[in-house]
């Protein structure tokens, strides 16, 4: 089956991976910028998230097959490929498998290390919406709070909400499944993969993703790296400050 994305512009193919529990509609703005600098931006829905597919199987390798399979159909080549989080693990594992399709890698705000489970508290509170009773965003949003007390990480997270039909709201993103296979989010890069074109690592300067230890992690998998720090900004760099952002990733794919 293939993803879903949204294509803005013409020009060089560039396509951005969004994170977990995202969707391309996170991308929109920065999206937008990009084309205006000469290119195609493909702005697309990892599988069980957004408007893409469902289906049971979830991981790295399905991910990476499954923007393969977008990129055969989309006849796209020489693609700059930006994915955050876990479109940013996605990211790394389909440039390692495909370098031929890859011409620059930016990675926002994740390494290819282990990371534990931490998003028990967001699963359970967006398990807990009940939508024969929740009727509107604001009411969704009243419960989340008492799981999700950042505000902007619940506008984040309430953007799956959609109107399934007339008067019933539901989410776009497959839970259960995520549920499920949230263990798989946090998995590490396989030892044996390599990049060896120029790849950008972008991390905030208030985020604990992207450490002093994982320099050399980033320059094993990735010989031709280097890592900008954006100011004032935590995990969802893009959004927290999208002007630094916009020119980091735009001085590096001109370069």
């Amino acid at each position: 089956m293939l993803l879903h994305s949204n294509i803005i512009g013409e020009g060089k193919p560039f396509v951005i991976l969004h994170g977990f529990l995202g969707m391309s509609d996170n991308w929109k703005t920065l999206g937008s910028q990009f084309s205006e600098q000469g290119f195609q931006v493909h702005l697309v829905d990892q599988r069980n998230h957004g408007r893409s597919f469902h289906d049971d199987a979830f991981n790295y390798e399905m991910l990476a097959e499954d923007l393969k399979h977008y990129c055969d159909e989309n006849k796209l080549s020489e693609i700059v490929l930006l994915g955050h989080s876990m479109g940013g693990k996605t990211a790394m594992l389909f440039a390692s498998l495909y370098p031929e399709i890859v011409s620059k890698l930016l990675i926002a705000d994740i390494s290819p290390r282990f990371y534990p489970v931490h998003h028990d508290a967001i699963l359970e509170g967006l398990s807990a919406l009940d939508f024969e009773v929740i009727k509107s965003r604001a009411e969704a949003d009243k419960i989340l709070s008492s799981y999700v007390s950042d505000f902007g990480i619940r506008q984040f997270l309430l953007k799956n909400l959609y109107w399934v039909e007339k008067g019933k709201l539901g989410l776009r993103i497959n839970l259960e499944v995520l549920k499920n296979e949230v263990g798989e989010i946090g998995e590490s890069l396989p030892s044996y993969t390599r990049f060896e074109k120029d790849t950008l690592f972008l991390r905030g300067d208030r985020s604990e993703y992207i450490g002093v230890d994982d320099e050399a992690i980033i320059k094993n998998h990735f010989s031709k790296s280097k890592i900008v720090t954006i100011s004032n900004a935590g995990h969802w760099l893009h959004a927290e400050n999208p002007k630094d952002f916009f020119e980091a990733v735009i001085n590096f794919v001109n370069s």
